[in-house]
C-alpha cells in the first residue's frame, strides 16, 4: 500500500519520503500548489506527487484514497502572518483528520513539537504556535483514527548526526530542550507506523551522541 505524506515540500516531510523510499515504500507526497518538489525527491522511483490545498477537504480525501497510512509533516513557517500557526497546525490537522475518515485512512502519524501546549514559552511569540499544535494533537486523539503523536526537539539540518546519535525517547511533556536532526525524527515516524504499540502515544525524542541507540519498539516494550 502507499504512504501518503502531507508538508512532503517541507524541510522534515521530505527526508520522511526520502527515508520511506529507500525503505522500499511507495509514497504519495502531498504538496500545496505553490510548494517545489525538493530536488532529491524529482524522478524517485514508487514516488507520486499531488497538490492541493490542506483545506480543501474533498480533494484531500481523492489524494488519500488508496493509502494506508498518513504522515502529517506540516507546520507554519515564521512570516508576518501570525494567525498561520492557527491555520496550519490546528485547522488545517482538522481538515486531514476529515480527509482521512472519509477517504478510508484510519492509521496516522503526527509530527508536532517538544512542549505543545504550553503557554508560557519563546515560540509562543510566533502566532501562539505550541497552543495550536496542542488543539491539532487534541483533535487527532479524539478522532477515533489510529494515531501516534512525535513531538521532536528543536530540529536539525545535519543529517550527519543522525546516524551517530540514539533518540531519546520520552512520554508526553517529560522533555523541554535539546535537539534532534530531523532525519531521525523521520525514521522515527516510520518506525512508529511499523510499531503496533506506538498507537495513541504521545512520544518526544531528542537524540545525542552518548545516548545507545535503541529501536522504537523496544523502548515501548520497555516502557510496557
Amino acid at each position: 500500500m502507499t504512504l501518503a505524506i502531507s508538508g512532503a515540500s517541507g524541510k522534515t516531510g521530505w527526508r520522511i519520503a526520502d527515508e520511506a523510499l529507500q525503505r522500499g515504500q511507495a509514497v504519495r507526497a502531498i504538496l500545496r500548489p505553490g510548494s517545489l518538489l525538493p530536488p532529491g525527491l524529482e524522478g524517485r522511483d514508487q514516488l507520486e506527487v499531488v497538490r492541493t490545498e490542506l483545506g480543501n477537504s474533498r480533494d484531500l480525501s481523492e489524494a488519500l484514497k488508496g493509502c494506508s497510512a498518513l504522515v502529517i509533516a506540516t507546520g507554519a513557517r515564521p512570516s508576518v502572518d501570525l494567525a498561520g500557526p492557527l491555520k496550519v497546525d490546528a485547522l488545517a490537522i482538522r481538515d486531514q483528520i476529515q480527509a482521512c475518515r472519509a477517504a478510508g485512512v484510519t492509521r496516522v502519524v503526527l509530527v508536532s513539537s517538544l512542549c505543545a501546549g504550553r503557554w508560557l514559552h519563546p515560540l509562543n511569540l510566533f502566532g501562539l504556535i505550541l497552543v495550536w499544535k496542542r488543539l491539532g494533537e487534541q483533535w487527532l486523539e479524539t478522532s477515533g483514527l489510529d494515531c501516534t503523536i512525535v513531538r521532536p526537539g528543536g530540529l536539525s539540518e545535519d543529517d550527519g548526526r543522525a546516524d551517530s546519535e540514539g533518540v531519546v525517547y520520552s512520554g508526553p511533556d517529560t522533555q523541554e530542550s535539546n535537539s534532534i536532526p530531523r532525519r531521525l525524527v523521520a525514521r522515527v515516524c516510520l518506525d512508529a507506523l511499523d510499531t503496533p504499540e506506538s498507537i495513541g502515544r504521545i512520544i518526544e525524542v531528542t537524540s545525542n551522541r552518548s545516548q545507545p541507540q535503541v529501536p522504537l519498539h523496544q523502548w515501548l516494550s520497555a516502557m510496557a
